[in-house]
């Protein structure tokens, strides 16, 4: 399984970054598509993610309202469309496949990709 992000870059509080993320490899079923980042000195938290099968969507409270997540309809594509950017948003932001995206949460990871940084600036 091979997922390439791109898209990061420095932007201003308020601003938008859109990262995309091409999956290719994927031969389960059982694998959904998300995003985590990690921030300096702090853990990875997960951020967002969506089911392959329903287009069900996932975000973290701390992005809600202000991050999308999409695929497309060949299904090898995410997007993680950010607007409203805060400073603590800066972090590398990593594509991942999962399992289960959904019931409230972001399941377990089975790959990650190379990560991407994302840096707000205020």
């Amino acid at each position: 399984v091979q997922l390439q992000a791109s898209g990061g870059g420095l932007v201003q509080a308020g601003g938008s970054l859109r990262l995309s993320c091409a999956v290719s490899g994927l031969t389960s079923d059982y694998e959904d598509i998300g995003w985590f980042r990690q921030a300096p000195g702090k853990e990875r938290e997960g951020v967002s993610c969506i089911s392959r099968y329903d287009g069900t969507t996932y975000s973290s409270a701390s992005v809600k309202g202000r991050f999308t997540i999409s695929l497309n309809d060949a299904k090898n594509m995410v997007s993680l469309q950010m607007n409203s950017l805060k400073p603590e948003d800066t972090a590398v932001y990593y594509c991942v496949t999962l399992w289960p995206c959904g019931n409230g949460g972001m399941g377990s990871v089975d790959y990650w990709g190379q990560g991407t940084l994302v840096t707000v600036s205020s």
